[in-house]
């Protein structure tokens, strides 16, 4: 009863949150003589409705694939496509993002259930940095967010796959295929949420529903702190620090580690930061955060030892930091 009123508490502050935003957007002309309301409000409020307004399609759309993999799709099914040979297995489990693309908001449990019916670990690791960020749906809100300069669209997904292949290689040999699983904790769904007796169809829909609410809250959370940040954060600072190829891409991952953006959303608000931060320090942003995050972790500390996410978030934050470094000077 307590965790169920905690969780209706934070939703409501959700919905209200995006109530007043809307409000404010619709009416504040109607009142900006008797309210007086700054200048640098309404900005914030312009900037958060934005960023909203263009991810809501692509989450849309992505809700309704993971929803579709989580009903029709059997954990057997996709065990059978990785190879045996542990390093073969790379290549096929960075690229299963393509056919299933599970946002990084469910992916979580879903690789908790493929390495409990055998996948390696490795192979699931990869799996869970490289799911979230190689698939269509991210490729196309990417793409869109970004069309004035492509280029992001097609670094996010080489940065994606190089740094997946890295973080598996490396957790295999760092753990080879131990099991990191805590077996105390129950079985958990792919969506939190158990729909008995109906249809598949309408348990694709009401699973869609579920991670619709569940993820719209991360968004709401991460729009409102991204016009915050582009409204009051001094531009010179912001200016001197992004245009360090050293200091920029560690504050966007930073960044994009607390925001805990949905990866079929991130876009849209790396692009609100796209005139003060390099590319490069985009590019972290847009593949660090979908690997691993404050939600990611907490989901991660409650499937797995303790021990082993602290290493992989190490691993994790090395890869990809480094692989930024590495695009930088070659690439950009």
């Amino acid at each position: 009863m307590k965790i169920r009123n905690q969780k209706l508490l934070r939703d409501s502050a959700s919905y209200l949150l995006i109530a007043l935003f809307l409000y404010l957007f619709l009416f504040a002309d109607l009142h900006k003589d008797t309210w007086d309301i700054p200048a640098s409000l309404l900005n914030v409020n312009t900037i958060f409705l934005s960023i909203i307004l263009e991810a809501i399609p692509f989450i849309i759309l992505g809700v309704f694939v993971s929803a579709l993999i989580q009903v029709f799709v059997s954990e057997e099914t996709v065990r059978k496509m990785i190879p045996k040979n542990p390093l073969l297995a790379l290549l096929p489990a960075s690229l299963m993002g393509i056919i299933f693309p599970v946002c990084e908001c469910a992916i979580v449990p879903v690789v908790r259930r493929l390495i409990k019916k055998g996948m390696p670990l490795h192979t699931g690791i990869v799996f869970l940095a490289a799911g979230p960020v190689l698939n269509p749906v991210v490729f196309a809100s990417t793409y869109y967010a970004f069309q004035s300069n492509p280029q992001i669209a097609y670094g996010r997904m080489a940065m994606a796959f190089v740094c997946a292949l890295l973080i598996g290689l490396t957790i295999y040999l760092l753990f080879k295929n131990t099991d990191q699983l805590k077996h105390s904790a129950g079985d958990v769904s792919g969506s939190g949420h158990v729909h008995e007796g109906v249809s598949r169809w309408k348990s694709t829909f009401y699973h869609a529903g579920d991670e619709f609410f569940d993820m719209g809250k991360y968004l709401i959370f991460g729009a409102a702190i991204a016009s915050l940040f582009q409204t009051f954060l001094d531009r010179s600072f912001l200016q001197a620090i992004g245009s360090s190829d050293f200091q920029s891409p560690a504050i966007m991952m930073a960044f994009a580690y607390v925001l805990s953006l949905c990866s079929e959303a991130d876009a849209f608000v790396a692009a609100s930061f796209g005139g003060m931060f390099s590319a490069g320090a985009i590019l972290s942003f847009l593949v660090y955060g979908p690997m691993i995050d404050l939600k990611n972790t907490i989901m991660l500390l409650a499937y797995f030892r303790a021990k082993f996410v602290f290493v992989l978030i190490l691993v994790i934050t090395a890869v990809v930091y480094g692989v930024t470094l590495l695009y930088q000077a070659l690439i950009l």
